[in-house]
C-alpha cells in the first residue's frame, strides 16, 4: 500500500512561517507529519532558497497539482483573502490564528471549505502548551465564582494585525475552552496614540452568569505575560500550576493535527467541536470591537 502524500506550500515567512519550513522538513519520525512534503514557499520578498526550500511564485503554488495543502503565516490582515484563493484553487488550507478579521468573512470561508470539501485548519498553538494544558486540568470539575486573565505584551501593528480581540484572539480562546461559552456584557478600550499604549477590557458571563474579565494590555517593553486569577468555591488559583517541558514543538503538534484531518483521522465529534469554538470566539471578537468603538453613550 503505497502511504498517501500531502504536497506544501509555506505562505510567508516570518517567524512561524520559518518554524513550519522547519518543521515540513523534518518531520516526527512515524508520525502523521510524515505525510506532508515541502514543496516550496512563498514571500513577497525574494529569497531564492531557505534550507533545501524553494521559493516558488503564488501563481504557481496556486495552479500546482502537486500541491495539494497550503500553510498560511502571512499578516493577520491578509489571511482571509489568501485562503480564499486557496480554497478556491481547491487546496487544503492551515492558517495561524485569527483565521479572519471579522466574524461574517470566518463563517463564509468555512462554509466555502465544507461546499469544496477541504480541510480549513487553523492553528491554536496555545490549547497545545503544557502551561495550558496543566491549567484546564486544574480547572477542570471546579465552579467558577469569578475570574480575571490580563495579558500583556509589546505594541502591535493594527493595520496588520487587527483589533485586539482578533489579534489576541488566543486569550479568548482559553477562556472559552475552560469555562464554556460565554456572553459579552461589556468591553472598552482605552488608547493612548503618543505613548503607543492601548488597554482592552472586557467583561464576560458564564452560562451560570459567573464574571469572568479579560485584559489586553500592550504598550512599548510590556513583557509578555498572562496572569490569571480564577475563584472557584474550591478557592483561587493565582498562579499557573507547574508544567513539564514538551519534547514536541507547538508548531509540530499543530503540524501533526493538521496532517490527521487530511487523513481523515480526526472524529466528526471533534471537528464539529473545533469549528463550534473558533467560529464561536470570531463571533465574539467581533461583539467586542462593537462595544469599543460605539460612540460613547452620553445619558442626559
Amino acid at each position: 500500500q503505497i502511504s498517501k502524500m500531502f504536497g506544501t506550500v509555506v505562505v510567508g515567512v516570518g517567524i512561524a512561517g520559518l518554524a513550519r519550513i522547519r518543521d515540513l522538513m523534518n518531520p516526527m519520525p512515524s508520525s502523521p507529519s510524515e505525510h506532508l512534503k515541502l514543496f516550496g514557499f512563498v514571500s513577497r520578498r525574494s529569497f531564492g532558497n531557505i534550507n533545501e526550500a524553494k521559493q516558488i511564485s503564488l501563481e504557481d503554488a496556486l495552479r500546482n497539482k502537486d500541491i495539494h495543502a497550503a500553510f498560511i503565516s502571512t499578516e493577520n490582515r491578509s489571511h482571509e483573502e489568501t485562503i480564499r484563493m486557496f480554497l478556491e484553487a481547491g487546496k487544503h488550507v492551515l492558517v495561524e490564528y485569527p483565521m479572519a478579521l471579522s466574524a461574517k468573512a470566518a463563517h463564509e470561508l468555512w462554509e466555502m471549505a465544507e461546499q469544496k470539501g477541504k480541510v480549513l485548519h487553523v492553528e491554536h498553538i496555545e490549547l497545545l502548551t503544557e502551561e495550558y494544558k496543566q491549567l484546564k486540568k486544574e480547572v477542570t470539575g471546579k465552579d467558577l465564582v469569578k475570574g480575571t486573565l490580563h495579558f500583556t505584551g509589546s505594541v502591535l501593528d493594527e493595520n496588520k494585525s487587527g483589533f485586539p480581540a482578533f489579534s489576541g484572539i488566543a486569550r479568548l480562546t482559553w477562556l472559552i475552552d475552560l469555562f464554556g461559552d460565554l456572553t459579552v456584557t461589556s468591553a472598552t478600550r482605552e488608547k493612548q496614540k503618543d505613548k503607543n499604549y492601548s488597554r482592552m477590557t472586557v467583561h464576560f458571563q458564564t452560562a451560570n452568569k459567573k464574571p469572568l474579565t479579560w485584559i489586553e494590555e500592550r504598550g512599548p517593553g510590556m513583557r509578555r505575560e498572562k496572569k490569571i486569577n480564577f475563584c472557584f468555591t474550591s478557592g483561587c488559583l493565582e498562579n499557573f500550576p507547574e508544567a513539564p517541558r514538551s519534547s514536541v514543538g507547538l508548531f509540530m503538534q499543530d503540524q501533526n493535527l493538521f496532517a490527521k484531518k487530511l487523513l481523515g483521522q480526526v472524529s466528526k465529534e471533534e471537528l464539529a467541536a473545533e469549528k463550534w469554538r473558533i467560529l464561536r470566539c470570531l463571533d465574539l471578537a467581533e461583539v467586542i470591537q462593537q462595544y469599543c468603538e460605539e460612540p460613547e453613550k452620553i445619558y442626559s
